[in-house]
C-alpha cells in the first residue's frame, strides 16, 4: 500500500503505543528521524508509567486515546490487530480519511530497506534475535533490532530494551506467525526456529513458513525439526542430529548455563536449557551466513545479557529463588519447568493463562504440557485468565484447566484474585 515516509514526510500515530511490538517501531522510527506520537489506554489509566517516560524522553508525544492525535499533521495511524475499530483514534482516522497501517506492514518496510534478518518461529524469537543482535553488535557490525523482548544490554543505557538503530544496513527483527504477519516480509536472511501449536494450527503455520521461505532474498536458516523439513531445501539447518550444518556436539546442561562444540569450537552460553542452545545453534547459523566467523561468535554468546523476562532470576528468599519467564505458549511452559527442574528438587510454579480465546484454542495442550512437565514433588498454581477488554468470550475460567490437571495426578491448585496467600505453599 501507499502511505508516507516514516523516516520524514509527518507524524506517525502508534495506537496502543506501550505493546512490545508498537513501541518497538515507534522508536525505531523516531531514531531514525522520523515523527512519532502515541496513545493507549494504560497510559489513560495511570499504569506503565515507566514506558510512557521512556518513550517521552525519546521525543515521542503522548496524547489520551480519546482521537486528539488524530489532527491535521498526522500523516497515518499505526495499529495492532488489538485495536478495534471502536477506539476513538482509530474511528476518527477513518472518518477524516489518515492511512490506517497494521504495524506489521511497517515493520515489512523496514525489512525491505534493510538487509533485515527476519526470526520466525512459535518459541525461541526474542531470544534469538537478541543473541543475533548481540553477535553483530560485538562483531562491529553495527546492527539495528525491533523485537518483541526487551534486550538487558539494551536497557542497561536506559531504554525500554526493543529497538535499537546502529546505523548499518543491518537490521535484525522478530517475524510474527500469530496474526499471520510473517507472510508480509521479504527478509535478507529468513529463519525459522521451530514449529508447534500456537495461535493457528501447525498446517496453518506450515504454510506461512513456505511462503516466508520463498520470500527471503538471500539464505535461509531452519531448525531441523521433522515438521520443517519441506522447507529445509538449500537452507542452512541447525541442531544437533546429522542433517545440521551448524550442529552442537558434546553438550552439557548445568543449572545456571550450558556448554558445547560447533565444529570443534568450544561454547559457553550463560543461560540454562536445551532449548537455549538449540536457540544459540540458531543465531550462529544466522551470523554464519552474514559472513561471521563461528569462532568470532564465542565471545559475545559467553557475554550474552540476556532478554528480560526470559528465565530471569529476580533473587532468592528463605532459600526459595525466583524465576520470571514470558512462556505462554504450551511448548514454552513445558521448556521452562523443565529447565527450573534442573536447579531444584521442587518446583513451584505461578501461571497466569492470557486471553481467553488464545487459552481456549490451547487449552488441552497446556494441560497435556503441565501434565508431562510437572513432577510428583511440584506443585502448579493458575491465576484467573488475564482479560484484556474487548470482545473475547469469557464462558471459563482457569479453575476448570486445573481441575483437568489434577485429574491426571498432579499437584495443581487454582489462584483467584487477591487470594494467593504464601501458606498456600
Amino acid at each position: 500500500m501507499l502511505y508516507p515516509d516514516p523516516k520524514n514526510l509527518g507524524r506517525f500515530h502508534y495506537a496502543g503505543i506501550s505493546g512490545s511490538g508498537m513501541s518497538a517501531l515507534a522508536q525505531f522510527q523516531i531514531m531514525t528521524e522520523g515523527s512519532v506520537s502515541g496513545s493507549d489506554r494504560a497510559f489513560d489509566r495511570g499504569e506503565q508509567t515507566e514506558t510512557r517516560a521512556m518513550l517521552e524522553k525519546l521525543g515521542i508525544t503522548i496524547f489520551p486515546q480519546d482521537g486528539s492525535g488524530i489532527n491535521e499533521d498526522c500523516k497515518a495511524l499505526v495499529v495492532s490487530t488489538a485495536v478495534e475499530e471502536k477506539v476513538l483514534d482509530f474511528a476518527i482516522a477513518q472518518k477524516a480519511g489518515v492511512p490506517i497501517i497494521h504495524r506489521s506492514e511497517l515493520l515489512s518496510h523496514y525489512v525491505a530497506n534493510y538487509r533485515t534478518v527476519a526470526v520466525g518461529g512459535t518459541s525461541g524469537k526474542s531470544t534469538v534475535v537478541a543473541m543475533i543482535f548481540e553477535i553483530l553488535q560485538a562483531t562491529g557490525h553495527n546492527p539495528s533490532i525491533i523485537t518483541g523482548g526487551n534486550l538487558v544490554l539494551l536497557e542497561q543505557q536506559g531504554l525500554i530494551g526493543n529497538a535499537w538503530f546502529g546505523g548499518s544496513d543491518i537490521l535484525v527483527v522478530e517475524a510474527d506467525e500469530s496474526d499471520g504477519s510473517i507472510v508480509r516480509y521479504e527478509p535478507s536472511v529468513g529463519v525459522v526456529l521451530n514449529l508447534s501449536k500456537d495461535h493457528k494450527e501447525p498446517h496453518e503455520i506450515a504454510n506461512m513458513f513456505m511462503k516466508f521461505r520463498d520470500q527471503t532474498r538471500e539464505s535461509f536458516v531452519v531448525g531441523e525439526g521433522e515438521n520443517l523439513m519441506n522447507i529445509a531445501t538449500n537452507a542452512c539447518v541447525f541442531g544437533f542430529g546429522s542433517r545440521a550444518t551448524i550442529r552442537a556436539k558434546d553438550v552439557i546442561l548445568e543449572p545456571s548455563f550450558s556448554l558445547f562444540f560447533v565444529d570443534n569450537i568450544h561454547f559457553k552460553i550463560p543461560v540454562p536449557g536445551r532449548h537455549n542452545v538449540e536457540n544459540a545453534l540458531a543465531a550462529i547459523a544466522a551470523c554464519y551466513t552474514l559472513g561471521v566467523s563461528i569462532s568470532a561468535m564465542v565471545q559475545p554468546l559467553t557475554q550474552f545479557r540476556g532478554v528480560n523476562r526470559r528465565f530471569q532470576s529476580l533473587g532468592i528468599a528463605n532459600g526459595v529463588e525466583v524465576v520470571d519467564d514470558f512462556a505462554h505458549n504450551p511448548a514454552k511452559v513445558h521448556a521452562a519447568i523443565e529447565t527450573a527442574q534442573r536447579r531444584a528438587s521442587r518446583v513451584l510454579a505461578i501461571y497466569q493463562p492470557h486471553g481467553f480465546s488464545p487459552t481456549r484454542f490451547l487449552r488441552k495442550d497446556f494441560v497435556n504440557a503441565f501434565t508431562h512437565a510437572l513432577r510428583p514433588n511440584d506443585k502448579l498454581w493458575l491465576l484467573e485468565i488475564y482479560y484484556a477488554g474487548g470482545t473475547a468470550q469469557r464462558d471459563f475460567s482457569a479453575n476448570d484447566i486445573v481441575l483437568e490437571i489434577a485429574a491426571c495426578g498432579k499437584q495443581a491448585g487454582f489462584a483467584p484474585p487477591a487470594k494467593f496467600y504464601s501458606n498456600n505453599f
